[in-house]
């Protein structure tokens, strides 16, 4: 049977990448994403071209409807093997005294309970204790989560930091039940989330100041996740695995 791969927020940048090299090394991956049907079809399109199998799937992580609706859909597809909890959202700098509330509700319904609702579907598919054969839940994090991002958004940070502490207490829940859970933690990487967060630039202007005075791409943090999912990782979990550069 097919062994399928889940990434969500798979359309660009890291979810992107990792789709990508995951369909390279056999997967038939599922991308989710939410609005940029454009980017996640060009993306299926270019896979299925070089012999892999894709399928993109529009849907809200936030949303426990449209989380189940993946999931089953994604079934059909084969048997699922690793889900990748990469979906999630920056906004435009800003000081906590000035954050509003939607701002700061829509920040956790998908950074935090997004990956909340997509790790219940997994576990669901991959415990032992359903009858599943075991599998992989990659989350991926944030080096904001270390600095904090005073002065630019610290919804943000805090909201990765949530993700980091579900890596590590859902591995040590099911880690008897044949599922590794670990985290990526990029830095600083050439994608369009700093464009969302109203700074295009940002990465190329912060480049001098890293310790290897260069970005990350999305290829290098897709590269950690794929080793992460790989038998290589089979003693790691509850791991975060940085991928900043040093920084």
């Amino acid at each position: 049977m097919k062994q399928v791969m889940i990434v969500t927020g798979g359309g660009r940048g890291i979810g992107a990448a990792t789709a990508w090299l995951a369909a390279e090394r056999g997967y038939s991956v599922v991308v989710s994403y939410l609005r940029d049907h454009e980017a996640a079809d060009a993306l299926v399109q270019r896979i299925a071209a070089h012999g892999g199998e894709a399928l993109a799937l529009a849907g809200d992580v936030s949303r426990s409807a449209d989380v189940e609706q993946l999931f089953a859909r994604a079934d059909a597809v084969g048997s699922l093997a690793a889900l990748v909890n990469n979906a999630g959202i920056v906004a435009p700098s800003s000081r906590v005294d000035a954050i509003d509330e939607p701002r700061l509700r829509r920040m956790f319904e998908v950074n935090v309970q997004g990956s909340f609702l997509c790790a219940r579907e997994a576990v669901r598919r991959l415990s032992s204790k359903y009858g599943g054969r075991g599998g992989v839940i990659i989350n991926v994090s944030s080096a904001a989560v270390k600095h904090g991002s005073a002065g630019e958004y610290v919804d943000y940070a805090a909201s990765k930091a949530a993700v980091e502490t579900l890596t590590v207490g859902l591995a040590r829940e099911v880690a008897a039940e044949g599922i590794r859970v670990n985290a990526v933690r990029p830095g600083i990487i050439d994608t369009d989330i700093h464009a969302s967060g109203g700074d295009p630039e940002r990465a190329r202007r912060m480049a001098p100041s890293l310790p290897m005075q260069r970005v990350g791409t999305a290829e290098e943090v897709a590269r950690a996740i794929l080793w992460l999912c790989s038998p290589e990782a089979t003693y790691t979990t509850g791991s975060i695995l940085e991928v900043t550069g040093g920084r």
